[in-house]
C-alpha cells in the first residue's frame, strides 16, 4: 500500500479515536507509534527505534526522549511526544533541548495530530525556532506527503533532506507572510503600493482608506486568478470534448461507408428486442453495425452497450458484459442461441433504467 493511502488510514483513525484518548501513552500507542512505522521503521526493534532514549541534558542525567530512530547506531531522528489535546507551542523548548544534546539531525514534536519537523539550518546542533514542515494529519496535502516520503527508511538521505528543507522552510514563511498580508494588511505593505498610485503625500486617513483598498484588491486579484484557471481548465475541457465527439462522430461515418449490415444481423437485432420488449420499450432499442461486430444499444448510446455479436465470422459468438463491464465472448452455434442468455441481456438493459 503506497505511503499516502497508508496516512489517508491513519488520519480516519486519529478523527475516529482522539475523543477517547485520555493519555499521552495511549496517544503514542494509538497514533505516533503507527506513524513511526508507516515510514518504515520496525517500532518493536530496539536496535531501529529506541523508546524513551536517555539524553544527558548539563547536570541532569538520564532525561529522556519519548523515541530514537537510529542509523548506524546514532540517533538520527529524535521525536517527542504530547497527548492529542496539548498545544504543541507550549513543548518546542523540551525539543530544543533535547536536540542539542543527542546529536540528531532532525527533530519530531508531535501530538499525534499536527507534526512538525526541525533541524539546524541557522546554527550547526542549534535546533531551528521554526519547523521547516507541519502538517495536520487529517489534513494533509499531497505536497507534504511527498515531502514526508523522504523520511521513510528505503530513501532516507539525512544531507539531501537538510538541502531541500532551508528552501522548504523560507518558502513556508513566505507563504504565511503573504498569507498574513492578505488578510491583515501592514501599514508597509499598505504603503508600498498606496505610494505607486497615489500621487500625494500618505497621511493617517489616506493610508488608513488604503488599507481597506489594498485587502479588497488582493483578496479580488486572487478571486480573478482562481476564476481565470477555472475558466481555462473548463474550457480545456470542452474543447478536449469536442474533439472526442468529432472523432467519434467521423469514426462513426466511416463505419458507416464501410459496414454493410447483413439480414442476419437483423435478425438477431429482432431476436433482442424479442427478449427485451416486455422490460425495455422497443423504440429504445437500437443497433449499430462496426467494422468487427454488431452492436445492440439502448437509446442508440454506444455506452448503453447491451451485448455485441460476432456473426461474419468463421464462428459465431455473442459478447456479453459482465459485473466489471468486461466483455465475455460465447459461441452460438445458431441465432436461436442467442436466447439462452436471455436473463443476462435483461439483466444488462435494465441497468440502464
Amino acid at each position: 500500500m503506497d505511503i499516502k493511502d497508508q496516512i489517508k488510514q491513519l488520519a480516519d483513525r486519529v478523527n475516529k479515536l482522539k475523543t477517547q484518548i485520555q493519555t499521552e501513552e495511549a496517544t503514542k500507542n494509538a497514533f505516533i507509534m503507527p506513524f513511526i512505522q508507516i515510514l518504515g521503521y520496525d517500532v518493536f526493534n530496539p536496535l531501529e527505534v529506541v523508546p524513551e532514549y536517555i539524553t544527558d541534558i548539563g547536570i541532569k542525567k538520564g532525561e529522556k526522549i519519548d523515541y530514537a530512530i537510529l542509523k548506524d547506531g546514532q540517533p538520527t531522528i529524535i521525536i517527542e511526544c504530547k497527548n492529542w489535546s496539548e498545544d504543541l507551542n507550549l513543548h518546542d523548548g523540551q525539543l530544543l533541548r533535547y536536540f542539542h544534546v543527542s546529536k540528531a539531525n532532525f527533530g519530531i514534536l508531535t501530538n499525534g495530530v499536527i507534526y512538525r519537523f526541525y533541524t539546524d539550518l541557522v546554527e550547526p546542533n542549534i535546533m531551528d525556532e521554526k519547523p521547516f514542515l507541519e502538517f495536520n494529519i487529517t489534513e494533509i496535502k499531497d505536497n507534504q506527503i511527498e515531502e514526508l516520503k523522504k523520511f521513510h527508511k528505503a530513501v532516507f538521505d539525512a544531507k539531501n533532506i537538510t538541502t531541500t528543507a532551508s528552501e522548504l522552510k523560507y518558502t513556508n514563511e513566505l507563504k504565511a507572510l503573504i498569507h498574513a498580508e492578505m488578510n491583515n494588511p501592514s501599514p508597509e505593505f499598505v504603503a508600498h503600493f498606496a505610494k505607486q498610485v497615489y500621487p500625494n503625500r500618505l497621511s493617517a486617513k489616506i493610508l488608513e482608506q488604503f488599507t481597506v483598498l489594498t485587502k479588497r484588491s488582493t483578496q479580488q486579484y486572487i478571486t480573478d486568478l482562481i476564476t481565470e484557471r477555472l475558466t481555462t481548465a473548463l474550457n480545456k475541457e470542452d474543447e478536449k470534448a469536442k474533439q472526442q465527439a468529432a472523432v467519434e462522430a467521423e469514426q462513426k461515418k466511416q463505419d458507416e461507408v464501410k459496414v454493410v449490415t447483413t439480414e442476419e444481423e437483423l435478425e438477431a437485432f429482432n431476436i433482442i428486442k424479442a427478449i427485451l420488449r416486455e422490460k425495455i420499450p422497443v423504440a429504445r432499442i437500437a443497433y449499430r453495425d462496426f467494422q468487427g461486430f454488431f452492436a445492440i444499444l439502448i437509446d442508440d448510446n454506444i455506452r448503453k452497450a447491451v451485448c455485441r455479436l460476432h456473426l461474419s465470422e468463421g464462428k459465431k459468438s455473442i459478447g456479453l458484459f459482465d459485473s466489471s463491464k468486461n466483455i465475455v465472448r460465447h459461441e452460438i452455434a445458431t441465432l436461436d442461441d442467442i436466447f439462452k442468455y436471455a436473463d443476462i441481456i435483461e439483466q444488462t438493459a435494465l441497468e440502464y433504467g
